[in-house]
This record gives structure tokens, C-alpha cells and sequence, in this order.
């Protein structure tokens, strides 16, 4: 449904800041891209819904096709029509509304009955934002407002949607409140392609994943191959080997140690 072929983006005509990856997120699976902090991952994201254009940003080389199509550098507006939403980091609530005043914002594309519509599924799934309608979003805890940008998302009836860092500052509870919703919307055919720090619950999640490193992929597999890799598990999830908890004070040389660095 997406690929990317060989995508670059350069900042400001001089940080070249993804350089060349080459993905693909099929219909109807889930897809998680993981690394630290600076790895591209969210220049990613950016760089397929064109959002990267705000801040100066543009894809110099290779190609983004979404259900068939060259979005490569299209306008923004016109990939969400086409059935792909991109939920950014740091949950862009429009504080001042309501919770469904957000809502009905992110069905706007729509008539207005059809909005009324999607609202009510939304609402169907989504169970605390309809006990939180009335709630301004700005008063809202993070994950209520997690869960409000994706409700947002889904009144565009996305067929793919991309999501940056939803795990971000959450207490353990809210996480597995905000994955059991994103697991019930894979299970019920929608395409996901999550960025996550978190790599143990992304993994949980996803089909197949990507580990990016300073804007390169460096290792890629399905979740299962990537849970038992042996780089994944050090430097990702804290594990030895074993399965044992790893101490940080035995990863002095992170970096040197990482065979894809070296």
C-alpha cells in the first residue's frame, strides 16, 4: 500500500537527514519504524505526508508511492483525500475546543451528516472520548489527548494512518490503553505505520519492523525475528542475551559496539 524507493530529505538545502531508505508498509498490516532520538524516523513521517515542507524540508531523491500512486512532494490536503493521516508527535490538540469540536474538525472532508456519522463510530470505539465530549482538550490528560488525535484521524476514514511517538509520556496504563485501541483498529483492517521509542510495545504490535540509525535502516524483520535479535534486545529493549535486565554500566561503548556502526 506505501513504499518508499531509495528516499532522501534534506533540511534547508544543507542536513541531509534520511539518507536513501527503502520501505514498504502493506495493506492492512501494522509497520513500526524504531531508533533513538535524531535516527529520521519522524523526518520519515513527515517526508510521506509532505508536512516537511513547514519546515523546510523536501524529499531531493527517490519516490513515495501510496495505493499506487506518486505522492512524492504532494500537497498535504490532497494525501489525506486519498486515505493517508499522519497523527504528529506531541498530540496537536486544538486546545480551546472541545473534544468533539476536535473531532468534527478532523471530519471536515466530509458532508455533514457524514461526519455526524463517523462521530458516532467514533465514539463506538473510542468509549472515553465519548464520556469526554464536552471536556475541553486542553484540560485533558496526555493519553485522553492521545486518544483524541487518533479519534481525530479517524474521521477522515483514513485507510492508512501514521503515527509518531504515541507512547511519548505516558504512564504504563495509558500505553496499554492507547495500544489495545491501536490494535483493535489493525484487527479491524487498517493499515498502521508507527514510529515508536518504545520498542517493546511497538514490537508487540507490529508485523514487521524497521530500525533506523542516523537516517539509514540499519536492521529490518518481522517483529518476532527483530524481538529475539540480538542488537535489538541490547540496545533497544535492555536485554541480554538471557533475557536478563542489562545494567547501563556495561554499555560504555554503545556505539562502538553496534556491528552496523562499526
Amino acid at each position: 500500500m506505501l513504499e518508499l524507493n531509495n528516499v532522501e530529505v534534506l533540511y534547508s538545502e544543507v542536513i541531509l537527514a534520511v539518507k536513501g531508505i527503502t520501505a514498504r508498509v502493506p495493506k492492512g498490516q501494522c509497520v513500526t519504524l524504531l531508533g533513538a532520538n535524531g535516527a529520521g524516523k519522524s523526518t520519515t513521517l513527515k517526508a510521506i505526508s509532505n508536512l516537511i515542507r513547514t519546515e523546510d524540508g523536501r524529499v531531493t531523491a527517490g519516490s513515495i508511492t501510496f495505493d499506487g500512486t506518486n505522492i512524492t512532494g504532494a500537497n498535504p490536503v490532497d494525501v489525506v483525500r486519498q486515505g493517508l493521516v499522519h497523527v504528529m508527535e506531541g498530540r496537536k490538540v486544538l486546545r480551546h475546543m472541545t473534544v468533539e469540536q476536535n473531532l468534527v474538525v478532523g471530519g471536515h472532508m466530509g458532508s455533514g451528516r457524514e461526519a455526524k456519522e463517523r462521530l458516532d463510530e467514533v465514539y463506538s470505539r473510542i468509549k472515553r472520548l465519548a464520556a469526554l465530549r464536552d471536556r475541553t482538550a486542553g484540560y485533558l490528560s496526555g493519553g485522553e489527548q492521545q486518544l483524541l488525535v487518533i479519534g481525530r484521524a479517524l474521521m477522515s476514514q483514513p485507510k492508512l494512518v501514521m503515527i509518531d511517538e504515541p507512547s511519548l509520556g505516558l504512564a504504563p496504563l495509558m500505553v496499554e490503553e492507547v495500544y489495545g485501541l491501536l490494535s483493535d483498529l489493525k484487527a479491524s483492517g487498517l493499515t498502521l505505520l508507527i514510529v515508536e521509542q518504545n520498542t517493546r510495545v511497538a514490537l508487540e504490535l507490529a508485523d514487521y519492523g524497521y530500525v533506523m540509525e542516523s537516517g539509514r535502516i540499519v536492521l529490518e524483520g518481522p517483529s518476532s525475528q527483530l524481538k529475539s535479535n540480538e542488537d535489538v534486545r541490547e540496545f533497544y529493549l535492555g536485554l541480554t542475551v538471557e533475557g536478563e535486565r542489562k545494567s547501563f554500566r556495561d554499555m560504555k561503548h554503545y556505539r562502538r559496539r553496534k556491528r552496523w556502526l562499526g
